[in-house]
């Protein structure tokens, strides 16, 4: 265990400095960092809510709403269906989530129940003697229906809110039909329900063969087009630009899902519309064989794939030059376009600045005396050898500092009294392997032989120590939420960060000290 090898002690090295690297924003305001050197991290740690302030709302998210809408496509095919068999009927109307539809001739009612039913598989339709037609989506359907619109309005909410700047949104789904939103640093909700009220807008169009993106931008557009950027860029860093015309040919409020998949071994993304969506993107792509047509999302183009055939049934895919990634971020798009149900907020609060910085207060109150008392313990108790775990520590709270910088995560107030109760247990690997030593010196064992030992030995005991609290930690993270996770995060973090300080930094010091003084007697 004494003998460290020169990369051991670079590697040791670069990760301390590293480290501080990392740590060092936190010591500098917001405009200070500013004139930060670009070569250096820049990012401080990111405050929560608790800590930071800003707002806090719980949207309800109208699943009703979404199948009556659905259901209006599905009445619209009922329509059609009839009169193109010349089927008599009256009242077509939608009664609360479903629709009814009697028809004049009762002879024709099994007839008309199995062309509804033809529809959509997911429909119950029933039928009584007297002519009247009930159709309604079954429980798998509205289940799915529920799980789709809870699903898009968060990839929606996410999407606004990333585009409005806001670092370390927390978004996430809270019961069957609840999105919860909290926004460190925003503290106006009218400004965040303004922003969460934007909808998506998902359309296809055709290009516009006859005009290439450069003579557009040198002779102007057509009036029927329009130049539309994209996400991808060329290689001059410029984004890949389309000429679209103007005429939606569908609307993405009639896509119903999309998800990546695989075509001979190929990544694709496959989707899926509601009836009317069907019927219509049928027409289309027949009529548009060999053509491109352009998926803009919010005024960009997200893909441009060309027909290679009619795609019939409402099913289709979408293939090109897609990696895994790419083709599950474009299902993401597609989802996240399709209009979700209405949202409405049913809680706010603000969380103000004030509790925020009282919070930090007190948490540092806290670090500090739990810190100071640790450091006081350790010299009295252990001498130089406490004193060598004192410097290990700091080095632990710094990089856990650095760890939560570099990755961004939210530090919450629970996440304080995490670091502070990491602070307590650091010292722990450092008491084992210092007990060890003193037993081995008191068996009359040399300095060297001693601290051999002592590390040594110690060594399985705090591996076997830490893993479990971390086994623990990660648990809590599993199946905790918010204030939880936040606590198992600072947990999980202090400890590998206290295995590295107290096993390789302390030893690093120790073994060095041990060469150059090559004491007679350790001093512990």
């Amino acid at each position: 265990m004494l003998k460290i090898k020169l990369w051991q002690v670079v590697l040791v090295t670069l990760i301390c400095i590293a480290g501080i690297l990392f740590a060092l924003p936190n010591v500098f305001s917001e405009r200070s960092l500013q004139s930060y050197p670009s070569w250096l991290p820049h990012n401080p740690v990111s405050l929560g809510l608790d800590l930071q302030g800003g707002s806090h709302l719980v949207l309800e998210v109208k699943i009703e709403d979404m199948v009556r809408e659905r259901m209006a496509g599905v009445i619209d095919e009922v329509r059609a269906k009839l009169r193109g068999e010349k089927i008599g009927y009256t009242g077509l109307k939608a009664v609360d989530a479903g629709a009814q539809v009697q028809v004049t001739n009762p002879a024709t009612l099994d007839q008309a129940i199995t062309l509804i039913k033809g529809i959509e598989t997911d429909l119950d339709v029933e039928g009584t003697p007297d002519g009247v037609i009930t159709v309604g989506f079954n429980d798998t359907a509205r289940n799915d229906m529920a799980t789709s619109a809870v699903n898009q309005s968060i990839e929606i909410v996410r999407r606004r809110i990333d585009e409005s700047g806001t670092k370390e949104p927390t978004i996430q789904r809270q019961g069957d039909d609840r999105v919860l939103v909290q926004l460190p640093g925003i503290d106006n909700p009218e400004q965040v329900k303004a922003l969460l009220g934007r909808t998506a807008k998902l359309t296809f169009h055709l290009l516009d063969p006859n005009v290439s993106p450069a003579e557009a931008r040198q002779s102007g557009v057509p009036p029927t087009s329009m130049l539309l950027p994209s996400d991808d860029l060329t290689e001059d860093g410029k984004p890949i630009e389309y000429v679209v015309r103007k005429r939606v040919i569908l609307s993405g409020d009639m896509l119903v899902n999309a998800q990546p998949s695989f075509q001979d071994n190929e990544p694709v993304v496959s989707f899926k519309f509601d009836a009317i969506g069907s019927r219509r993107f049928g027409e289309i792509t027949t009529q548009n064989v060999g053509k491109p047509f352009a998926i803009v999302l919010d005024g960009k183009v997200i893909s441009a794939p060309v027909i290679r055939q009619p795609i019939l049934g409402g099913n289709g895919i979408i293939s090109g030059s897609f990696t895994t990634q790419t083709a599950s971020d474009l299902s993401l798009l597609l989802r996240a376009g399709a209009l979700p149900a209405p949202m409405t907020v049913i809680e706010e609060r603000t969380v103000g600045p004030d509790l925020g910085a009282d919070s930090i207060e007190a948490g540092a109150i806290a670090a500090v005396v739990g810190f100071a008392a640790v450091v006081v313990f350790m010299v009295l108790y252990y001498g130089f050898f406490g004193l060598v775990a004192d410097i290990a520590l700091i080095l632990n709270l710094i990089l856990i500092i650095a760890v939560i910088s570099l990755f961004q995560a939210t530090l919450t107030l629970p996440g304080i009294a995490g670091i502070v109760l990491t602070l307590g247990m650091a010292v722990d690997a450092n008491v084992l392997i210092y007990e060890r030593i003193r037993e081995e010196v008191r068996l009359g064992k040399s300095p060297f032989a001693a601290m051999e030992a002592g590390f040594k030995r110690a060594f399985n005991t705090i591996i076997d120590s830490n893993l479990t609290t971390l086994i623990a930690a990660v648990v809590l993270y599993a199946v905790g939420s918010g204030p939880v996770q936040g606590f198992a995060v600072a947990i999980g973090i202090g400890i590998i960060t206290t295995l590295f300080t107290a096993v390789f930094v302390s030893r690093l010091m120790l073994v060095w000290w041990l060469r150059t003084a090559r004491p007679k007697k350790l001093p512990i």
